[in-house]
């Protein structure tokens, strides 16, 4: 029988992510935190559509991870850039089921997040779409995350957040071909942190009795979202410390 957990270990040989084992920052690494959708629609058990139905360890991880990088940020008073998926009730994203209804509690940081409201090296962003980067468009044509790494001369975000093969994936592509194309100077690297990171699950034997889900299972989409990020050109690490 080929088990989970057999396909995972050969997906992980024959496409490796090859992490950097660690990332050193200090304060001339011009350095940005960068969250992604750390709300409870999306990690809070038993909030929502998307929400876990139960405790998942590899969410409250990320959470964890997250909460502990932006202290960190915060306590330096470096530049911090937090995404918050927020939807209207009448626009519905396709192909997702409503979820994180602006004005509801989903569309809030998590608990251990929510500190950062007040602080002022934060800057957040509601955004109503998968993609942050165009999720941080105005109407006027001016673009809310450029102007933040312009403004603030940042060369180095660390992303985290959820979901490391959809809105992390999603936001960390559009960066590095932003960056490519000279639309975000003076950025020149985007790090991953993938324990910092999570996605859902939704295994097959699940999917298959909801009508026109897709099998979604958790560590392979994981692996795979890091994978993508990487090829696009992102440096993917297992470890953040500080130079203090």
């Amino acid at each position: 029988m080929v088990t989970d957990k057999t396909i995972l270990d050969q997906v992980k040989e024959n496409i490796p992510v090859d992490e950097e084992e660690s990332l050193v920052l200090n304060r001339d690494s011009s350095v940005g935190l960068v969250i992604v959708d750390v709300v409870n629609g999306f990690c809070t058990v038993g909030s929502g559509n998307m929400a876990p139905t139960k405790p998942n360890e590899q969410i409250s991880k990320m959470v964890d991870e997250s909460a502990k990088l932006a202290r960190e940020f915060c306590h330096r008073k470096w530049p911090v850039f937090a995404f918050l998926d927020s939807h209207h009730p009448d626009i519905p994203e396709f192909p997702y089921p409503p979820h994180c209804i602006i004005g509801t509690d989903e569309s809030n940081l998590v608990p251990a997040l929510q500190w950062i409201e007040s602080e002022n090296c934060v800057t957040l962003r509601r955004k109503d779409c998968v993609n942050g980067f165009v999720g941080s468009m105005e109407k006027d044509g001016s673009n809310v995350f450029v102007d933040w790494v312009k403004e603030k001369q940042i060369k180095v975000i660390v992303v985290v957040g959820i979901c490391t093969d959809i809105c992390v994936f999603d936001f960390v592509g559009t960066a590095l071909a932003a960056r490519n194309h000279g639309v975000l100077p003076p950025l020149e690297d985007v790090v991953v942190y993938s324990h910092g990171c999570a996605t859902f699950d939704l295994p097959l034997h699940v999917a298959k009795d909801i009508k026109g889900a897709q099998a979604h299972p958790q560590e392979l989409m994981h692996h795979v979202g890091l994978y993508m990020a990487k090829g696009r050109g992102a440096k993917v690490v297992s470890e953040i410390s500080f130079d203090p």
